[in-house]
């Protein structure tokens, strides 16, 4: 997917929602007035959204002129001044909201990435993003769980193939499921199965599975779960590790030898990152 003509397709949703058929308030500024503002960041984050916030007001203004002093991916302090702002005063204003509300989000999303990142540092487990996307906004946090060091699972239903109980139930067996799949999957396309239980993940195995989902197995279940992997598999099937995820027990899920933990929380549960604008006088 062409990242840049999605933040263009984000950029002009979010503006015509907001503005609609004019910003009433900023006709109280002289039309052609000039301005200068500061994006300050009023806690610490791990910073994400720069194209997303320039396209703002480059939108509605393309003479705008924005000076960063920090990218994606930089961990930022309270009190810092992010960026600078020089442009017509009324569209700064106009674009300010929806400038914001996208690197809020987006270094939310980064922010916490990187705090279960920083989490599972040492153990040799990677950090992966699910489907569980705030609605239109699905590249655009994928690439901010990027910037916090994660790593993006499927992008939707079309580039990857995740058998779950459903699937299972209608195929009529884990074995049967993963035989239809591999004979339906596109060349390059990964084939994951969700298991339950032991005897599930055994069946998985037999099966030759490349990838199995371990979904809300116990710590004790996620070690008998890798042990029977590196006893049947040699090494072979990649296993992730998923439910009921937090920063308090996600090392001691990867100290299990799972590969990849996944956790919906990144991009489901946001809580925006407190980020301010404020005219230069």
């Amino acid at each position: 997917m062409d990242l840049a003509a999605e933040i263009k397709r984000n950029v002009s949703r979010a503006l015509a929602e907001d503005v609609g058929s004019g910003d009433l308030t900023a006709l109280l500024l002289p039309a052609g007035k000039s301005a200068s503002a500061s994006i300050i960041s009023r806690e610490s984050a791990t910073l994400c959204g720069v194209q997303w916030f320039e396209a703002c007001f480059q939108q509605l203004a393309p003479e705008t002129r924005i000076c960063w002093f920090a990218q994606d991916g930089d961990a930022i302090a309270a009190g810092q001044r992010l960026s600078e702002i020089m442009g017509n005063a009324r569209a700064l204003l106009t674009a300010e909201r929806s400038a914001l509300n996208f690197l809020q989000t987006l270094s939310a999303v980064a922010t916490q990435t990187r705090r279960y990142v920083e989490a599972v540092a040492g153990t040799g487990t990677v950090i992966v993003d699910t489907r569980k996307t705030l609605p239109g906004l699905r590249l655009a946090q994928k690439y901010a769980v990027k910037c916090g060091g994660g790593v993006n699972h499927r992008l939707g239903l079309y580039d990857g193939i995740l058998i779950k109980e459903n699937h299972i139930i209608a195929a009529g067996g884990v074995a049967q499921a993963l035989q239809a799949a591999g004979k339906i999957a596109p060349p390059g396309v990964f084939i994951q199965i969700e298991v339950e239980t032991l005897d599930q993940l055994r069946q998985a195995l037999a099966a030759d599975a490349e990838m199995i989902l371990l979904d809300n197995f116990e710590l004790a279940q996620l070690h008998s779960a890798v042990a029977l992997t590196e006893k049947l598999a040699s090494g072979r099937t990649i296993l992730e590790a998923s439910g009921g995820i937090t920063l308090e027990n996600v090392r001691a899920i990867a100290q299990t030898g799972v590969h990849r933990i996944s956790v919906g929380s990144l991009t489901k549960d946001v809580q925006a990152v407190d980020l301010s604008m404020r005219f230069l006088t």
